[in-house]
């Protein structure tokens, strides 16, 4: 789940994005404030818009900014859908989107020249990441964008496979991650040593 929060760009409006839209099947249902997105074959749902959602949260959060959820935001979430009659209870996932972590192998793609395939551990699990960066090597610590990390130009990273194999995951640029002074020249950011793997990376 990843809710975004502009303002500027589309009004008080809270988006609360659970998958994809296929747009072909798009429908939608609106009770009071809350309009939910559903596929109408299968009735899935895609998400949830929430309008005058400054009458029910304290969203500050400026351009294109996904919001940091927690437990007591879920349940805020949980208790209006509930209210305005939607049964659907949500979940999501706590844990930090942006980490530090650690290459532990870097292999040459077998059907990509300027791509490797990395092994990164993350702190609770190992993921595979093709990667184009020219310095990606073993023994680095890097900052790794997880699935469902929504990064500053609105890319959501998704499951992917490039060329053949799949990726969990980026690891980031400093251009990427928005850094002041990020370097012109291609390349991720490599960490200092004393950055701890799994730690969430604040910038």
């Amino acid at each position: 789940m990843i809710v975004f929060y502009n303002k500027e760009g589309i009004g008080d409006t809270l988006l609360i994005n659970l998958k994809p839209v296929d747009y072909d099947k798009m429908n939608y249902e609106k009770r009071g404030d809350l309009v939910r997105i559903y596929n109408e074959e299968s009735n899935e749902t895609y998400g949830y818009n929430l309008f005058n959602a400054t009458k029910y949260f304290d969203v500050q959060q400026g351009e294109r900014a996904a919001l940091d959820i927690d437990p007591v935001f879920l349940k805020k979430i949980n208790d209006l859908l509930g209210g305005h009659g939607f049964e659907e209870k949500l979940e999501a996932d706590f844990a930090p989107k942006f980490v530090v972590g650690y290459v532990e192998e870097k292999e040459k793609h077998p059907n990509a020249d300027k791509l490797s395939v990395c092994k990164v551990d993350v702190g609770t699990e190992k993921l595979q990441i093709v990667c184009g960066a020219p310095n990606v090597d073993a023994g680095q610590k890097v900052v790794v964008a997880r699935i469902g990390a929504v990064m500053p130009d609105g890319l959501v990273i998704q499951p992917s496979e490039l060329r053949g194999v799949p990726s969990a995951g980026m690891i980031c640029s400093a251009r990427e991650l928005g850094l002041p002074n990020a370097p012109e020249k291609k390349g991720i950011l490599v960490l200092e040593d004393s950055y701890e793997v799994g730690a969430k990376f604040e910038f």
